[in-house]
């Protein structure tokens, strides 16, 4: 009996299903080309140029840019054949305004470019991964290339700065008062030191400290600081603050941080020995359902993709807990400050379908 008869004795395909499918697989292998070609455009400018001088033929844009034309050609076809671009006229090719936010806008809360940076990055050490699957263990922060980290801090920057003081914390109005009021504030896994800069900047009697345990994160933090002229209140250290952090203070953060941790129950601990009585501690992690099931769709699938490219190896790299990027839903959230000694975990109302952001008081 052929395979084909071994199907139809439990029951027929469901040709429209095999082609629906067949269609999606498509999408989605098309998406990746896309995602390619954008970070082509945020890379040599070519959306910024669109956005800001109108529209262009390859020849003209090539010019423009200081770029070879037959690229340039190829790229924008390839775009308008995506959707992102539109051709009003033969061989003429526009950036639709509504398109901006997301390709052009780097100030803006949607921009999409530091993420179409983060992509290839993050697929880099392929072959590595490959043998984690294979063997065990994962991939360490140092086998990735630079530009991961500044694709990080691009796309988590644009939050920073446009929701994370009148979205985020505006649902904590005491926490608020006290930044207003002159606190000393610790940042973990500060990163390339955006969030900090952004509170700098917005409070300007408090103090700050943002620990890393990655150095070339806590150079680039530095930098930042520098060019933002806060580096008189904010200050940046190489540490792993899962050892303990050297001081109290008022005010602790984390910004998608812990589900990245090697072993996330001894770093909350040490976070809640560095929170003072009256303290507060600000967690900001991925917004996902507490049953795994329900993380479906679109983000989701996103989600998981970073999971397995960088959160959870880079975990497992060092021996650790590997949550995963979808591993601190709420439930999970309250399970383990309650272990680490805090009292109190209050969700905001803030609505974002990527983050969720936690007050916790010991």
């Amino acid at each position: 009996m052929t395979a084909q008869g071994e199907v139809n004795e439990v029951g027929e395909l469901d040709e429209a299903k095999v082609e629906a499918f067949m269609e999606k697989a498509l999408g989605d292998i098309s998406g990746t080309m896309t995602v390619g070609l954008c970070h082509l455009g945020d890379r040599l400018g070519l959306f910024k140029d669109l956005a800001e001088r109108g529209p262009a033929g390859s020849r003209e844009l090539a010019d423009r840019l200081g770029l070879d034309e037959r690229y340039v050609r190829e790229w924008l076809r390839g775009l308008t054949a995506a959707g992102y671009l539109e051709e009003p006229e033969p061989g003429r090719f526009l950036l639709p305004a509504e398109h901006a936010p997301a390709l052009a806008d780097e100030s803006g809360p949607m921009f999409l470019g530091g993420v179409h940076q983060m992509l290839p990055a993050a697929m880099a050490p392929y072959e590595r991964l490959i043998e984690a699957f294979r063997r065990g263990g994962g991939v360490r922060q140092s086998d990735y290339p630079e530009i991961l980290w500044d694709g990080m801090s691009r796309f988590t920057g644009s939050w920073f700065e446009t929701v994370m003081i009148d979205d985020w914390l505006s649902t904590f109005p005491h926490v608020v008062e006290k930044l207003d009021r002159g606190i000393d504030v610790a940042d973990v896994g500060c990163g390339a030191g955006r969030a900090l800069i952004v509170l700098a900047e917005a409070f300007p009697r408090s103090r700050f400290t943002g620990y890393d345990n990655f150095p070339g994160q806590v150079e680039r933090a530095r930098a930042n600081a520098e060019r933002a002229g806060v580096a008189d209140r904010v200050t940046f250290r190489t540490a792993d603050a899962a050892q303990g952090l050297p001081d109290r203070y008022d005010l602790v953060t984390t910004f998608d941080v812990i589900h990245d941790a090697a072993d996330p129950k001894r770093l909350l601990a040490a976070i809640r020995g560095a929170v003072k009585d009256d303290g507060d501690y600000l967690m900001l992690e991925i917004n996902c359902a507490d049953r795994p099931q329900d993380n479906t769709g679109p983000v989701a699938s996103m989600f998981y993709g970073f999971s397995v490219f960088y959160c959870m190896t880079t975990s497992l790299a060092n021996d650790g807990a590997a949550l995963g990027t979808c591993g601190m839903p709420e439930s999970v959230v309250r399970e383990l400050c309650t272990e680490a000694g805090f009292g109190s975990v209050a969700r905001s109302t803030a609505d974002d379908p990527f983050n969720v952001l936690y007050d916790i008081r010991p």
